[in-house]
């Protein structure tokens, strides 16, 4: 009992022990489990659909080896353009803007121009590269050590042009390639590639 100084009963349901009915006459033995997802969320079912857990290994290993890489780039540009302390941190700004554009231009691309396009190349790039490149946690630490380092605009700043920066990048780079790519598909009525 939740209340020892009283004898009201535990107000929470207390759930049914396995093959025990479930609510409605069922038995969880008896249910059927649920689709597994499928290879990209976004787009709805795909050819991963219903596929069994092994066949997902292919996907596991393009995010996991484009994101390797992605964030082996990321810490480059941190070596490369290293931010000191209480400075605003550029580096994590413009890493966070190129990986929006570079998910815009993809996007666009996949959608309008690589609609047959292998099913890994968007789990390796979006997913894996572009996901290990930018960094949300680093961006939050930052405003975080900001704050804490008693500089709040620059916290403040980097909070709003951040975002600002990442939704303007991938805004911009996916209107710029449907832009670039559709004198191409309004000539040929198709993707040609």
């Amino acid at each position: 009992m939740p209340y020892p100084s009283d004898d009201r009963p535990d107000p929470r349901p207390v759930p049914p022990a396995s093959g025990a009915p479930e609510p409605g006459g069922t038995h969880r033995a008896n249910l059927p489990l649920p689709p597994p997802e499928p290879v990209d969320p976004d787009l709805g079912p795909g050819p991963a659909q219903g596929a069994p857990p092994e066949s997902r290994l292919p996907v596991l290993l393009a995010i996991s080896l484009g994101g390797g890489a992605g964030a082996a780039v990321r810490y480059g540009a941190t070596v490369l353009w290293p931010t000191p302390t209480g400075a605003f941190p550029w580096t994590v700004l413009v890493v966070n803007a190129a990986g929006c554009a570079g998910m815009g231009v993809l996007m666009a691309l996949l959608t309008e121009v690589w609609r047959g396009a292998p099913r890994l190349l968007r789990p390796f790039l979006g997913t894996g590269v572009l996901g290990g490149f930018t960094t949300f946690s680093t961006y939050a630490l930052d405003v975080q050590t900001l704050l804490d380092g008693g500089r709040p605009g620059r916290a403040l700043a980097d909070l709003a042009l951040t975002l600002l920066a990442a939704l303007a990048a991938v805004t911009a780079a996916s209107g710029l390639t449907r832009w670039a790519v559709r004198p191409r598909l309004s000539r040929t009525g198709r993707s040609t590639v």
